[in-house]
């Protein structure tokens, strides 16, 4: 009886053991399994390093878009605009990122109109405007951030295309270009902003007061309040920093297609939620979430779209690829944590 007893109580422990290692580790396991599955499917190409770095590189818009709507929904928010706020940002930069013209009316590469500061500045400063507005009127009219956000992403969205008249704004300088297209130390600037950015609000949401009412907000926002934490200041705060990065990513795209399209970052958005979602920021539990899990979602995203390109999959199945996985990964989610 007592040696049934001790094989049971070792297979309930290994259990438990692979259970704490799958919640803790699954979504890492998850993405080496899917990138093995695409390697075998494409015959190795997946695997080939300037792939990699591709699917990097593209989903690094995706990822910096995602980390500010990771914070918000940890707030328990949603953010539906910042597609449309990157396009926004976007073509405001590339109005002041033009090269000087000569005296016969030609562009010289290597110099701008405006030192380069002026567009970063100018798009940033876009796109944190836009997110300020949706965290005024979500925190002091507590009116759903789905139907505020919802408002912005149209606002946006004809705004971008009332800034350009609907045409496309090209024409960089070298340096606004390099932004997209440059390498530092061998790392392409894209990914470069994507990984600084991750880093910088891994510190906040850890190792800040402020990070910790984030959390405190999102877990319970009665309790945060009788705590003392001003939940308004950090409702408008969060949505001004989840756009400025949406405008950031759409400098970054900008320079990279070395085009300000009004129409990009269309379904950014939900690809950036999506990412959150399947890095296990849950959005029916807030205070739950980390950078980290929505970089790894998003390359989750990046790995299956490439691999399915690679395969020749219609775009179409592609989106009903990703639509499984969103569901999948919240079924997931809501199983965790019942257990």
């Amino acid at each position: 009886m007592a040696r049934n007893d001790s094989a049971e109580a070792v297979k309930k422990s290994g259990k438990e053991l692979l259970s704490d290692i799958f919640n803790k580790y699954g979504i890492i396991i998850i993405l080496f399994l899917i990138a093995a599955l695409m390697s075998v499917a494409t015959g190795g190409t997946f695997l080939k390093p300037i792939n990699l770095m591709n699917v990097i590189r593209q989903i690094s818009f995706i990822g910096l878009i995602g980390i500010g709507v990771t914070v918000i929904i940890i707030t328990t928010g949603i953010d539906l605009s910042s597609g449309s706020v990157l396009a926004l940002a976007s073509v405001v930069a590339a109005t002041f990122a033009h090269p000087v013209k000569d005296a016969a009316g030609q562009y010289i590469d290597a110099v701008g109109q405006y030192p380069l500061i002026v567009p970063i500045f100018l798009g940033l400063a876009v796109g944190a405007i836009a997110g300020i507005i949706n965290g005024l009127i979500i925190a002091y009219f507590e009116l759903p951030p789905f139907i505020v956000t919802l408002g912005m992403m149209t606002a946006a969205r004809g705004a971008a295309f009332l800034v350009t008249g609907g045409k496309p704004i090209g024409d960089f300088s070298d340096s606004f270009n390099y932004l997209g297209a440059g390498f530092f130390l061998g790392i392409p600037m894209p990914i470069l902003l994507l990984l600084v950015m991750t880093i910088f609000t891994f510190i906040i949401l850890t190792r800040t007061k402020f990070g910790r009412h984030i959390y405190a907000l999102g877990g319970n926002e009665q309790a945060a309040i009788i705590s003392g934490v001003n939940v308004k200041l950090i409702k408008i705060v969060v949505y001004g920093y989840a756009s400025m990065l949406a405008g950031l990513a759409g400098i970054s795209l900008a320079a990279r297609i070395e085009s300000g399209q009004p129409s990009a970052g269309l379904g950014f958005e939900l690809d950036a939620i999506a990412a959150a979602v399947i890095g296990g920021t849950s959005q029916s539990t807030g205070g739950i979430g980390t950078v980290q899990g929505t970089i790894v979602g998003a390359l989750i995203i990046g790995v299956i779209n490439n691999g399915m390109t690679l395969m020749g999959v219609n775009s179409y199945w592609q989106q009903i690829v990703k639509a499984i996985i969103i569901v999948g990964a919240v079924l997931l989610d809501k199983r965790r944590r019942k257990s």
